[in-house]
């Protein structure tokens, strides 16, 4: 899976391009951080964060993950009390078959080690199993309709498909085998803490010889860490044993079975385990900054002038110049109030946009909630008016706002145009070329009045020029 910054970085990507409003502006942080140090990924990762000042996103994130680790962990434990409860039920009587008891701990265990491994050998680039990702889905996890838990949750199921997790699913399956040869080791340490018992073999079909080789080759591994064996006296002696027998040859068959299931079943499956997570950390998803939403961040803040005498700056979007109708206007706010009274009188005046003084104009006041909007889009859907739309400097050109706009300019049957509105004379496009110098960025206002430029031009919604 992603690390947790990736996946917040790219939960906000999601959200993004589906025009979530954040707690906090998109635009205003990526131009904050145009001037910050850092790698891109370091950056890109602030950016996320900054987004998500009030931690919402990460809380959806972090309760998704919570849960998929929390169902590991009770599966986990759920393996082990089954492990300690089989091999507690197992050694029940005091005189106990050590080959069978052998089988049982290890056959199915070893069987199934063998298997995964050619199963690794063979299919070495396949794609997690479809079933690991249903049956850990975020989606049957966490419950929730808005748009941060669905994007969360289908951020959670792409990384669930991609290659790596074949290995994040060995490291799971060898996680619960471990649990139950923990449950099984526990169980026999107790047991033979608390009884004594008598072991023995038997075999219809194997010589008493091969028995003793086999006992011997089996008891080489634990040897070599310190385990107690038999030797080959004690072996002979414990064929077809049915009451006690002396101490101190129990005390090597047990010594062999504990090792046995040490060197044979934990360690191998423990160095199982330990390789799945080192190749699940090499194969783990990263964040892609190659496609175009990062590239575009980017470059953006990659931007900045190598010579000025040979520099050539790229025109930058102008939004039309207004034209006004004849007809009945309808002049509103967005979100913002004005500074002084009738203010559209500072722009549609006669000699700038043929605005004549006998129109008849409709003051609508403040578009702000959404019940404004109703009300506005009501009136407009039952009246043919051109609609001058005042916005404010300090207002944000972003998704919310455009959206607002939008809206207004389906509904307005004679057109929408704008007017900037500012505490002081509004910025003009002289404004902004002269706002930048070697030494010093962009004005403010200056580039609030050009992204508001991009956005009209963007649309072709008319722009009245104050200046004009």
């Amino acid at each position: 899976m992603l690390l947790p910054q990736d996946q917040l970085t790219e939960l906000v990507r999601a959200l993004e391009t589906d025009q979530h409003v954040f707690a906090t502006d998109p635009l205003l942080i990526t131009e904050k951080l145009q001037g910050e140090d850092g790698t891109p990924i370091q950056k890109l990762h602030r950016r996320a964060s900054r987004i998500d000042s009030n931690g919402a996103l990460a809380r959806v994130l972090g309760k998704i993950d919570g849960r998929i680790k929390g169902i590991m962990i009770v599966m986990s434990v759920v393996w082990c009390i089954s492990g300690f409860l089989g091999l507690f039920t197992l050694l029940q009587s005091n005189v106990v078959n050590f080959f069978y008891v052998l089988v049982c701990l290890l056959g199915f265990h070893t069987i199934m080690l063998g298997g995964w491994l050619v199963m690794t050998l063979i299919n070495r680039d396949q794609q997690s199993p479809s079933w690991f990702a249903s049956f850990v889905s975020p989606s049957y996890l966490i419950r929730g309709k808005d748009d941060v838990t669905k994007a969360a949750v289908d951020l959670y199921e792409r990384q669930l498909q991609h290659s790596g997790m074949r290995w994040y699913l060995g490291r799971f399956s060898h996680q619960l085998w471990l649990a139950t040869l923990t449950g099984m080791l526990l169980a026999i340490i107790f047991l033979l803490v608390v009884r004594q018992y008598s072991f023995s073999w038997e075999s219809t079909l194997l010589s008493d010889q091969a028995l003793v080789s086999l006992t011997q080759v089996l008891g080489w591994l634990p040897s070599m860490v310190g385990f107690g064996v038999p030797d080959s006296t004690a072996i002979a002696q414990s064929r077809l044993v049915t009451e006690a027998m002396p101490l101190s040859v129990a005390r090597q068959w047990a010594g062999l079975l504990v090792g046995s299931l040490l060197m044979y079943g934990i360690v191998p499956r423990a160095i199982a385990w330990a390789f799945c997570a080192l190749m699940f950390r090499r194969k783990k998803m990263r964040l892609d900054i190659k496609q175009p939403y990062y590239q575009k961040i980017l470059n953006f803040w990659q931007r900045h002038v190598v010579d000025a005498d040979d520099f050539i700056e790229a025109l930058a979007p102008i939004a039309p110049k207004a034209t006004v109708s004849m007809g009945k206007k309808l002049v509103a706010l967005l979100e913002y109030p004005a500074n002084q009274d009738e203010w559209w009188q500072s722009g549609l005046d006669g000699s700038n946009h043929g605005f004549e003084q006998s129109s008849e104009v409709e003051d609508f006041g403040i578009v702000d909630d959404r019940d404004d909007m109703t009300r506005l889009k009501n009136y407009l859907d039952a009246h043919p008016v051109q609609v001058l739309l005042g916005i404010h400097s300090n207002a944000l050109p972003d998704r919310g706002t455009l959206r607002k706009l939008d809206q207004i300019a389906a509904h307005a049957k004679d057109g929408l145009i704008v007017q900037l509105l500012s505490d002081t004379k509004s910025a003009s496009a002289a404004d902004l070329n002269d706002a930048r110098n070697d030494d010093e960025p962009l004005d403010k206002q200056a580039v609030r009045y050009q992204q508001w430029q991009t956005a009209l031009s963007a649309r072709k919604i008319g722009l009245v020029d104050i200046d004009a």
